[in-house]
């Protein structure tokens, strides 16, 4: 545990003050760990961070007493649409590949209001298991479906959550030798064009930005070669951010060497995409080689603990990965894969699968929470390009904090280590969120007043497209 001081950059009175935590993890490059601290918000960045008895006068003030404060957590990859089929039981009865065909034929339901209501129910629950930023790969856009990835940014903005969705696409459709069917790909032109158009419509550059875009066809068994060296292209002609399924599973492997006569990283590399403006969801499957090179390119991976154990898909190396440089973060998922949309739970799920993998490889390297905790907020902020701005409770980032409260029969004789509690103890959710400065969620609920109807909304569009 490090301790650390007092940092300021205030000349007046903060927006927010959280005061009097049982302990406030930083995350910060130092690692600093503060018993009694305090994190102050001005304008939806943080102005300080410090030890008891050295706060600043501020607007609001929240007492943190009982709490163990840390940055808000980021999901680094989502489908969230897919909480409209959670829990689908006839396509649970199989490998990635049964799961998706099963699944593709109700998501070619999707329209606005689907993608809407969904993303509002998604980021939620998101921001109740203490996240405050997260990221979606929605890569279904079925003909005359509408504006998905406008309906989702505006569920987003109307719940205050930080959003980085990402414009995903399938182009190799079954008749083309990929696994989805017609209804639910477009053409390369139509994908890129839409594209760009998303970037212009809604990308931020500034700092602090709640919106981002990033470019995301689906996986190397949907979309075609020409369009994944097409995106490359177009991202970095847009200074923008590549996101892509990739080493999931061995299907995959076998799919690719059957179809393009090399192994998906070969295949990623092939295409232009191995650079550090890439980062991959699962990369269970690689081998010791292809991990170095992901190292040497600074391609992240966003490690789905919860999806690889439900879909069989096996254990990501996620050590090997960090100790090759390779930028780690956390995602939840499919809601019809991981089925919760919690980021505790994947924290969690991180944990006990390191530990797992650390036994069964013989390394004997035992996973710790402070690694999860890492994982789950400065690893998400890097592979999402935003090192020092999200992740970490320091002078200038934003004022993005997760507040959990480590008290009851859960955290009973848990006395001498607030964060290995936090992970160990539970499930837990956040007792409060705040994006930005705003708080999101206090006392453990949302604090919109919309919840129940949009709840109501949510199980009517669901049952219609189950249907």
């Amino acid at each position: 545990m490090k301790l650390g001081g007092t940092v300021f950059a205030m000349s007046s009175p903060a927006d927010l003050l959280i005061r009097d935590a049982m302990l406030v993890a930083t995350v910060d490059d130092r690692r600093a760990e503060i018993p009694g601290g305090w994190v102050a918000i001005t304008d939806g960045l943080i102005d300080g961070v410090g030890a008891s008895g050295s706060e600043p006068e501020a607007t609001v003030s929240i007492d943190a007493s009982g709490c163990l404060v840390t940055p808000g957590l980021i999901n680094t990859h989502h489908h969230i649409y897919q909480n409209l089929t959670r829990a689908y039981t006839p396509a649970l009865d199989g490998n990635l590949f049964h799961w998706l065909t099963t699944l593709y034929p109700k998501w070619a339901r999707l329209d606005e209001e689907a993608a809407y209501i969904s993303a509002w129910i998604g980021l939620a629950e998101l921001a109740e298991s203490g996240c405050t930023t997260s990221s979606d790969h929605l890569y279904v856009h079925p003909a005359g479906a509408g504006d998905l990835l406008s309906a989702e940014i505006s569920a987003a903005q109307e719940l205050g959550m930080r959003f980085h969705p990402t414009r995903g696409s399938m182009s190799l459709s079954e008749k083309d030798g990929g696994l989805p069917p017609d209804d639910v790909v477009q053409d390369d032109d139509t994908i890129l064009a839409e594209s760009e158009a998303a970037v212009a419509s809604h990308h931020d550059r500034s700092h602090g930005a709640m919106v981002r875009i990033a470019l995301a066809p689906c996986s190397p068994f949907s979309v075609t070669p020409e369009l994944l060296t097409r995106t490359a292209e177009l991202a970095d002609k847009l200074d923008v951010r590549l996101h892509t399924h990739l080493a999931e599973d061995v299907d995959e492997n076998d799919f690719c060497m059957a179809k393009f006569g090399r192994r998906p990283i070969d295949h990623f590399e092939h295409c232009g995409w191995g650079s550090d403006r890439s980062w991959i969801a699962h990369c269970v499957q690689p081998n010791p080689e292809e991990v170095k090179r992901l190292g040497r390119w600074g391609t992240g991976v966003a490690h789905c603990p919860s999806s690889n154990m439900i879909l069989g898909t096996g254990v990501a190396p996620v050590r090997q990965l960090r100790e090759a440089g390779v930028p780690v973060g956390l995602g939840c998922d499919g809601s019809a894969s991981a089925d919760s949309a919690s980021m505790w739970t994947e924290a969690r799920n991180a944990m006990l699968s390191g530990r797992l993998k650390g036994f069964l490889d013989g390394t004997r390297s035992l996973q710790s929470a402070r690694v999860s905790l890492e994982l789950a907020t400065r690893g998400g902020a890097a592979c999402l390009g935003r090192s020092g701005e999200l992740g970490e409770l320091s002078v200038g980032a934003v004022g993005d904090v997760a507040m959990w409260r480590l008290e009851g029969f859960k955290f009973a004789g848990a006395l001498l280590d607030p964060v290995e509690a936090w992970m160990r103890c539970g499930p837990i959710g956040a007792d409060t969120t705040i994006v930005a400065g705003k708080i999101l969620v206090a006392d453990g609920s949302l604090v919109s007043g919309a919840t129940e109807q949009r709840l109501a909304t949510h199980r009517e569009v669901a049952t219609r497209m189950q249907a």
